[in-house]
């Protein structure tokens, strides 16, 4: 019976060995799980980049205050109705990943769609103009181009760089703030986006700047229109270049709705 069931073991280790491991993949942005482990150097911004989520969504989801902060080790669930505040948590405040800026008390305008403004790719070594976007939601925001590079990858196109524009460049060229705003997250923590800059520039909109070599501002400063805010480089890709993203709502946008035309 011993010798039975000894032959009887071999035979399924050996059949196990045969197949190929499970690779699970993990989707950078979209449908995902239902909850998000915070890690060291996550911010509720980048986590909703991640997810392609409205941070202020998540924010009421998890009965967040106005401050967002979040903590390594903590469950953020991803949707759902908004969780009830318990009597530990209002009494013993936890320690905060990073300081995140406060959200202005006043009432957001209701959101409008953003008329097109501009068809035209830009061109190498312009200095782009600026643009205000046509929006309700957005009627004080001025656009600039954040690089003056050729255009790599359009919105629309396969894979990670259809969310926003791939613009060509050299190790070390300027990356711009394409807004006034405040900097939100600065690091390496979604994959595929290298060293990553992410900038709030109202209760609706975000940009956000990939593959830099080096950043030139941290989490919490405020940036202005063309100010230099990361040197291009070609971490998490295979070339110089930057990605660019604008997320309307979460979601990511054509920037070329909103940056001027260059010839």
């Amino acid at each position: 019976m011993k010798r039975l069931l000894v032959g009887v073991l071999l035979v399924l280790l050996c059949a196990c060995a045969g197949k190929p491991p499970l690779v699970v993949e993990r989707s950078l942005s979209g449908a995902g799980p239902d909850g998000h482990l915070v890690a060291p150097g996550d911010t509720l911004y980048s986590i909703a980049m991640r997810y392609e989520k409205d941070y202020r969504e998540l924010a009421r989801i998890n009965a967040l205050d106005d401050s967002y902060l979040i903590r390594p080790g903590q469950r953020l669930r991803l949707s759902g109705s908004p969780a009830p505040a318990t009597a530990t948590s209002a009494k013993r405040p936890v320690p905060a990943v990073k300081p995140q800026p406060v959200v202005v008390a006043n009432k957001p305008k209701p959101a409008a769609s953003v008329t097109p403004v501009a068809k035209n790719p830009p061109s190498v070594g312009r200095t782009p103009s600026v643009v205000t976007a046509q929006s309700s939601a957005s009627a004080s925001l001025d656009w600039g181009w954040p690089a003056n590079g050729a255009l790599l990858a359009r919105f629309g196109s396969p894979g990670l760089a259809g969310k926003g524009l791939d613009i060509a460049g050299r190790q070390g060229d300027s990356v711009r703030a394409a807004s006034d705003g405040m900097v939100v997250y600065a690091g390496s923590g979604l994959v595929g986006y290298g060293k990553l800059l992410i900038l709030r520039h109202d209760d609706n909109y975000i940009s956000a700047y990939a593959h830099n070599d080096r950043f030139m501002v941290k989490e919490g400063e405020r940036v202005k229109l063309g100010q230099t805010i990361a040197l291009m480089g070609a971490s998490g890709t295979d070339r110089e270049k930057l990605h660019f993203e604008i997320r309307e709502g979460g979601k990511p946008v054509d920037p070329q709705r909103f940056l001027p035309a260059r010839e």
